[in-house]
């Protein structure tokens, strides 16, 4: 039997993390979450991850910095990784995609939006 994919739940904010879990548990996934960047990659070499939401806007390391350093990771560069944000400037998602994020997800979060790129990054990741 196959394990759920295990999704890591970046964000400071707890109550944003309990809203992707909300979203994202019922449609068959698992989920752990991180409140910061430090704690976010200290994960991945705990447990085998399979994709990272992860929020832009956290104190200490911000989004940006935390998938930089994952990409940078030779066991960690090919999870997909879609930063979850407010913001709306191209700049700012100029500096997701040169960090190397995958896919951006606008808030307040859609729930049938985020299932479905979830699901199609997963199912990229895989082949």
């Amino acid at each position: 039997m196959k394990d759920k994919p295990l999704i890591l739940l970046v964000d400071d904010q707890k109550q944003n993390m309990e809203l992707l879990e909300a979203f994202l548990c019922p449609s068959g996934y698992a989920v752990t979450m991180a409140s910061g960047g430090e704690e976010a990659i200290k994960q991945l070499s705990r447990k085998r991850i399979d994709l990272i939401l992860l929020d832009i806007r956290m104190p200490g390391m911000d989004g940006f910095e935390v998938c930089r350093r994952i990409k940078a990771h030779t066991t960690h560069r090919l999870i997909p990784i879609i930063m979850v944000t407010a913001m709306q400037d191209t700049e700012d998602r100029q500096m997701g995609n040169k960090a190397g994020c995958d896919d951006f997800i606008s808030k307040p979060v859609v729930k049938a939006d985020l299932l479905l790129r979830v699901r199609a990054l997963l199912s990229l990741s895989k082949k």
